[in-house]
């Protein structure tokens, strides 16, 4: 249950990529793109964009997936497009899907968050702690779609920090998944459990290509989130959230493996092999934990004079929205003992190398002030 690097490739919408995808980007993809679905305007945003809803196929299974719900986590946006581009393709593994599923895709849910590339929407409202009261339009629209399909699962496309590393190995989590809980207890109700088992279902598949970097999202409930909501209305519901893979800031290698990733799910909904998965499985995935800077800097009192001991410092980058680029600006996170954290670049003081190469970094003006 994985498409082809080659296939892949094929479908994969060139168009759009790195990290700002916007709302008329996705109108000219819908535009450009041919195949049997239907497109239509759900409602608008507060500022008065249009939000979109993409559907597909024609089966019994109703799946609902949205993605941008924060307006600076773009990477599942490309993702759904290329899925998209994939299941208009007629390329004969996506004929089950489109026979069994019919699938509603809303692409952005929150296109003034995504212009000015922030996580909140246009009135400063998280989106997704609106799930209750629904103070916001776009919360509404999400609510009318979700009453409207009357879906029998849920996906809650987003993307992760750079923070995250696997458990406690140096692994980054590239993707990681959650069962959202559906009360305080965090129990496990049979629609939690088909959630378990789907993301049992697609971490084995993502194991096979990037082995070690799958972590399981902290699932304290908060019924002010939508995943939380939903699968108290018990429909399964799946948060997906995309991370970090080795020097890709742009999240170009990361949209391939969340693309892999709903094949996988909707593979395993539409031929009916839920119950092939063990939820218990779902457990054997390591919770995140947040030990990653983007860089790491050991023995940094070496050449900082202010510092009298042993210390190491950690940067992690500001994403600062810049004509339409984002720009990744080194931000010094924290100074100390960093021994058991771990840096997707790492400099060595005490390395005469590692110190020649540091001091050619833009970013070395902090290290000596």
């Amino acid at each position: 249950m994985m498409v082809s690097p080659e296939i892949y490739n094929r479908v994969s919408e060139k168009s759009i990529k790195g990290r700002y995808v916007v709302h008329g980007q996705i109108v000219k993809f819908l535009k450009s793109v041919r195949g049997d679905f239907k497109v239509a305007t759900v409602g608008k945003s507060v500022e008065e964009r249009s939000i979109v809803s993409i559907k597909m196929g024609n089966g019994s299974k109703r799946i609902l997936m949205w993605s941008q719900m924060h307006g600076n986590e773009s990477t599942t946006t490309k993702a759904v497009l290329d899925l998209v581009n994939f299941l208009a393709s007629g390329i004969a593994p996506n004929q089950k899907i489109l026979e069994e599923c019919t699938i509603c895709i809303l692409p952005i849910l929150n296109p003034d968050g995504a212009e000015r590339y922030t996580r909140q929407n246009a009135k400063l409202v998280d989106l997704n702690r609106d799930a209750q009261t629904r103070s916001q339009p776009e919360s509404e629209v999400l609510r009318k779609v979700y009453e409207e399909f009357d879906p029998h699962f849920c996906f809650n496309l987003h993307d992760q920090r750079t923070i995250f590393n696997v458990g406690t190995t140096p692994m980054p989590a590239t993707l990681s998944f959650l069962a959202p809980a559906h009360d305080e207890q965090r129990s496990i109700s049979k629609t939690r459990g088909i959630s378990m088992q789907l993301i049992v279902a697609i971490n084995k598949m993502l194991q096979k290509i990037i082995p070690g970097q799958i972590g399981r999202y902290d699932d304290a409930f908060n019924i002010n989130c939508v995943g939380d909501t939903f699968q108290s209305l018990k429909i399964p519901t799946v948060l997906v959230e995309a991370g970090h893979f080795q020097n890709d800031y742009q999240r170009e290698e990361t949209r391939a493996y969340v693309f892999q990733a709903l094949y996988a799910a909707l593979f395993t909904i539409a031929s009916d092999r839920i119950d092939n998965f063990d939820y218990e499985d779902y457990f054997v995935i390591p919770e995140n934990e947040k030990r990653f800077f983007d860089i790491l800097i050991k023995r940094v009192d070496i050449v900082k004079a202010t510092l009298k001991s042993p210390s190491d410092m950690g940067l992690r980058y500001a994403e600062v929205l810049d004509k339409k680029h984002i720009a990744f600006v080194p931000e010094i996170d924290e100074i100390g003992n960093l021994a058991a954290n771990y840096g997707h670049k790492v400099f060595n003081c005490l390395d005469d190398v590692d110190l020649e190469r540091l001091k050619k970094e833009a970013y070395w003006h902090l290290i000596t002030s």
